[in-house]
């Protein structure tokens, strides 16, 4: 399932209602009025003898904002629709995330801006010895965001099989949606740009005739299984990687397209999906997700969590990490996510953590245990630990850690920690622990 050994809560939104996805017009560097012809010849022949562009090469390239900035190539391949065979690449962004790589054509690079690969090993030398100690730092968790676990040969490996996004865009209800990562489709799918899922079963289809032929007969107009929360429009369905396989592993299929994960489970008997849907008269609309082990050895409450982009910035990823601490309450257990968090995951975890916590110690104005927290808010006693020390809000003395519940700097903290998103209306829950089910 979509759950590997990573938590990411996405926070970039890269959707729009169904439209053409169309870049700003690209221009190509223009040459400059001074030189004379055979300058300009000689440029054009230099231009030529580096084409096509090799794997590895660094160079400028125009970008959606209108603007020039570094990419390298990762991968090419001849661009036979246009008739002239023209190479085209895929290309990262080096100073964005992965998740906005791309296909790019070779108008809109500025080839006077090409650097040749440089063998790699050299290269880290030469940008480590020019960056500082926190910018290296601050590159190193992009470079291994969400792939803590692996070490170097496997994250090249992870890398080399993932680097190409081979969905480029989905459409889902009302929403076409710009994709993030690869994700390991059937084989038969290898050759689609753009794929059509039914919102409400989850099956995908290579065009929008194939959907439009299956609405007419699918009669599913919200996730399967059992709804376990409804508060206004807002609804949580809870549903069994056993006895709905099909449903979870399309589901693993399209969330894995804004996860950047090792791996993607089939194994999906083993955990329970909560799905969150907005409802109105055509139905329960998902608008992101978290996975959960049936049984979890390491008390992990949740092992996957996405807010799809359409939904994102409007307090649903914060909902959904509400929710699974509201269940393990139920259960009567601690809870934590299964690790390792990527960098965004533990923004996420953290500014929750932060505000559940700082809550309680404004009201307990500090006078109270650790164990007191986890007692109340089911968060981890290590959780609660590593919040309150990156807050400098606990000190070790005398043998044990003593909490600083300094007012004025609870505020501070809360303030920097950001709004608390849509609360869960525990009176609303419907819910039984899944050891009890029969």
């Amino acid at each position: 399932m979509g759950s590997s050994a990573n938590t990411e809560t996405t926070n970039f939104t890269t959707a729009s209602p169904s439209s053409n996805h169309n870049h700003p017009p690209t221009t190509v560097a223009a040459s400059n009025p001074n030189h004379t012809p055979s300058e300009l010849d000689s440029s054009k022949k230099r231009r030529t003898r580096m084409l096509p562009l090799e794997v590895g090469t660094r160079v400028s390239c125009l970008w959606r904002d209108g603007k020039y900035h570094p990419v390298k190539v990762i991968e090419r391949r001849k661009n036979h629709s246009d008739g002239n065979n023209e190479y085209e690449y895929y290309v990262h962004y080096t100073e964005f995330n992965r998740r906005l790589d791309e296909w790019i054509r070779l108008d809109q690079l500025d080839l006077d801006s090409v650097e040749c690969a440089l063998d790699e090993k050299v290269e880290d030398k030469v940008t480590s010895l020019k960056m500082t100690r926190h910018q290296k730092r601050k590159i190193d968790e992009t470079h291994v965001e969400g792939h803590e676990e692996l070490d170097a040969a496997s994250l090249r490996e992870h890398e080399e099989f993932t680097k190409v996004k081979n969905i480029a865009t989905i459409e889902l209800g009302k929403y076409e949606i710009e994709t993030w990562y690869f994700s390991p489709f059937p084989p038969e799918y290898n050759d689609c740009v753009k794929l059509f899922f039914c919102e409400f079963c989850l099956n995908f289809m290579k065009r929008k005739e194939q959907l439009q032929r299956h609405m007419r007969k699918c009669d599913l107009k919200h996730p399967p299984g059992d709804e376990i929360y409804r508060s206004s429009t807002l609804s949580m369905f809870e549903v069994d990687g056993k006895k709905n396989k099909v449903y979870a592993q399309n589901l693993c299929y399209l969330a894995k397209l804004f996860l950047d994960h090792k791996t993607l489970y089939y194994d999906v008997d083993l955990f329970l999906f909560y799905i969150l849907c907005e409802c109105d008269e055509r139905g329960c609309h998902m608008v992101g997700y978290f996975s959960k082990e049936k049984h979890s050895e390491e008390a992990y409450n949740l092992a996957c969590i996405l807010t799809l982009p359409p939904y994102q910035r409007k307090g649903y990823g914060k909902f959904l990490i509400a929710f699974s601490y509201e269940l393990s309450k139920k259960e009567g257990k601690v809870g934590t996510p299964e690790r390792p968090l990527s960098d965004l995951g533990l923004v996420s975890y953290r500014g929750y953590w932060t505000r559940i916590l700082l809550d309680i110690l404004k009201k307990h104005k500090g006078n109270i245990s650790i164990k007191e927290l986890s007692d109340m808010t089911a968060i981890k006693a290590e959780d609660i630990l590593s919040t309150l020390q990156s807050l400098e809000l606990i000190q070790y003395r005398k043998g044990q850690h003593v909490i600083c519940a300094d007012p004025k700097v609870l505020d501070r903290h809360l303030k920097a920690a950001g709004r608390g998103g849509l609360d869960v209306d525990v009176s609303k829950m419907i819910w039984t622990p899944y050891k009890e089910q029969s």
